[in-house]
C-alpha cells in the first residue's frame, strides 16, 4: 500500500516529474505504467474465470482476486525501481554535464589505467638502463623475477593489478626507499593497495629463498684464485653489519649501537662469489657480533659448518674450530699494506694480510648490498618484524642480481677494498671456544704460506 500510494502521487506530480525525470522519461514510464495497469486491472475483474478455468477450475473469484492483486503489487514496485532508476540516471548526467561546464573531470578508475600501463612501461619497457635505475636489475631478469614469483612464489594477478605491476612496485620502494604517498603517485594507486601488495611481494620473495641460496662449496686443491687458493676447505666470509631502523621510545636503549643509533645487528655469509648462503637479522643493535653467531649457529635450522671446514671472520669472534680469525695486534686491514708500508715481516702478518684479501669479499657484499637497496641506507617506518624480514629479502634479491645479470653495473661504485672500524679487543666474546689444536693448525697454515712466500 505504501508504494502503490508512492507511486499515485509521483504520477500526480507533473511538473516534479518533468523537472526531476525528463519529459521524455516520465512519457515512458506513464505509457509502461498505463499498459500494466489497465491489462491486469481488466484481468481481474473480467478475463479472470477464462483464464484459470483450465488450472484453477476449483478457486473461488476471492482466492483470484487475491492472486491478482500480487501481482498487480509486484508492478507496481517495478515500475517504482523504474522511476528511482531513471531519477538516478537523470541526477548523475546533470552531474556531469556541471562538471563539464565548470571544466573539471568526475572520478573514473577507468580514466586512470592509461596513465598506469604508460608508467609502467616507461619503467619496464624502455630499456636496461632505465630498468636498472629504477629497480636495480635488468629487463630480463625482471621479467623472470616475475615468473618464479607467480609460479612458485604465490603472487597472483588481481583484478586490478598485475604480477609485474606488484613487484615493480616493491622494488621501487626498495630500491629507492620511497615512502607510500610518493608510491602512490608514481603508480596512480591507493596508499591501501600500494601497502597491500608490497607485503605479499615480501612474503612471495621470502617463500622462493630456498632457490636463491647458494649451496656451500668448500674450496679444494684445484683453486688457482690467489685469494682464496690458501685456505683449503674455506665456506666463504662471515661478518656483521648494523642497519639503521625506527623503534619505539621505550625499546631504544637495546637496539642503541656503540655508534649511539638505533638499528639491528645482521649476520651475513657469503661464499667466494660473494652471494649469500645464509641471514640472520634481527637482533638488537646493541648485541655483540660474537653473540648473535651462538644463535645463528645454535638453531636447528641455523648456519651449519661441516666439520673440516671453516668460514673466515674478524677478530670480533673467537678463534674457534670452524671459524678462522687473523692474529692480534699486528698489522691487518687492506688500507695498512699500501704502497710504502713494507711488506710483511714475519709467518703471521702474511698470515693476516692474506685472511684480509679473502675476507675481503662479505665487506663488498655489504657495500654492495647497501648501495643496491636504499631502504637499508636510512631507517624505515615499518615495524621491527618487518624491517628484519626486508633486510633478509634485500639479500636474497641481491644474489638473484648477481645470478641473472653477471656484469653488475653497481660494481663500479663499489670500492675494492672496504673495512669496518677496527673492532677493539675487548669486544671478544667466548661463545665459540677456542682450542689448542685449532690454535696449532692456524699456526701451521701461517708458517706453510710464509714458506712458500720466501721461496716465490
Amino acid at each position: 500500500m505504501l508504494i502503490s500510494s508512492s507511486i499515485s502521487c509521483l504520477l500526480k506530480t507533473d511538473l516534479a516529474l518533468d523537472e526531476l525525470l525528463g519529459p521524455d522519461t516520465v512519457c515512458t514510464v506513464r505509457v509502461i505504467q498505463k499498459v500494466w495497469g489497465t491489462t491486469f486491472s481488466t484481468l481481474a475483474i473480467s478475463e479472470t474465470p477464462r483464464v484459470f478455468s483450465t488450472f484453477h477450475t476449483r478457486m473461488n473469484t476471492s482466492q483470484r482476486l487475491r492472486i491478482f492483486v500480487g501481482i498487480q503489487l509486484i508492478i507496481l514496485e517495478i515500475t517504482f525501481a523504474l522511476y528511482l532508476f531513471c531519477y538516478v540516471s537523470r541526477r548523475r548526467q546533470r552531474n556531469y554535464q556541471n562538471t563539464r561546464r565548470l571544466g573539471t573531470r568526475t572520478y573514473n578508475m577507468k580514466l586512470r589505467i592509461p596513465d598506469q600501463v604508460k608508467h609502467l612501461r616507461q619503467i619496464v619497457d624502455v630499456s636496461d638502463v632505465k630498468c636498472v635505475d629504477n629497480l636495480r636489475m635488468s629487463r630480463n631478469a625482471f621479467g623472470h623475477l616475475c615468473q618464479i614469483l607467480e609460479n612458485s612464489g604465490g603472487l597472483r594477478v588481481t583484478r586490478h593489478l598485475t604480477v609485474s605491476e606488484q613487484v615493480a612496485i616493491f622494488l621501487s620502494v626498495l630500491a629507492h626507499h620511497k615512502k607510500n604517498c610518493v608510491v602512490k603517485h608514481d603508480f596512480i594507486r591507493s596508499g591501501r593497495t600500494i601497502s597491500k601488495h608490497f607485503h605479499s611481494v615480501l612474503r612471495a620473495v621470502l617463500w622462493v629463498q630456498p632457490m636463491f641460496l647458494p649451496r656451500q662449496t668448500p674450496i679444494g686443491e684445484e683453486c688457482q684464485d690467489t685469494r682464496w687458493r690458501w685456505f683449503k676447505g674455506c665456506l666463504g666470509a662471515l661478518d656483521g653489519t648494523q642497519i639503521d631502523i625506527r623503534v619505539p621510545d621505550s625499546e631504544k636503549g637495546h637496539y642503541r649501537n656503540r655508534k649511539g643509533h638505533t638499528s639491528i645487528n645482521v649476520l651475513g655469509v657469503c661464499n667466494t662469489e660473494g652471494l649469500f648462503t645464509y641471514v640472520l637479522s634481527g637482533w638488537e643493535g646493541s648485541a655483540a657480533d660474537g653473540r648473535v653467531l651462538r644463535d645463528a649457529i645454535s638453531g636447528s635450522t641455523g648456519l651449519k659448518v661441516p666439520a673440516g671446514n671453516y668460514y673466515l671472520c674478524d677478530n670480533g669472534y673467537a678463534n674457534g674450530e670452524g671459524f678462522l680469525t687473523p692474529y692480534r695486534g699486528l698489522r691487518y686491514h687492506l688500507k695498512e699494506w699500501e704502497r710504502g708500508s713494507g711488506g710483511p715481516q714475519n709467518a703471521c702478518e702474511l698470515f693476516n694480510l692474506r685472511h684480509a684479501a679473502a675476507r675481503n669479499v662479505i665487506e663488498r657484499s655489504f657495500g654492495l648490498l647497501k648501495t643496491r637497496w636504499g631502504i637499508l641506507r636510512s631507517p624505515s617506518y615499518y615495524s621491527i618484524d618487518v624491517q628484519s624480514r626486508i633486510v633478509v629479502a634485500c639479500c636474497l634479491l641481491h644474489n638473484y642480481v648477481r645470478m641473472e645479470m653477471p656484469d653488475d653495473p653497481l660494481e663500479s661504485e663499489v670500492p675494492e677494498e672496504m673495512n669496518h672500524a677496527n673492532i677493539p679487543n675487548n669486544d671478544f666474546v667466548s661463545s665459540i671456544e677456542t682450542s689448542t689444536a685449532w690454535t696449532a693448525w692456524r699456526e701451521n697454515l701461517a708458517c706453510n704460506m710464509y714458506a712458500k712466500w720466501l721461496n716465490h
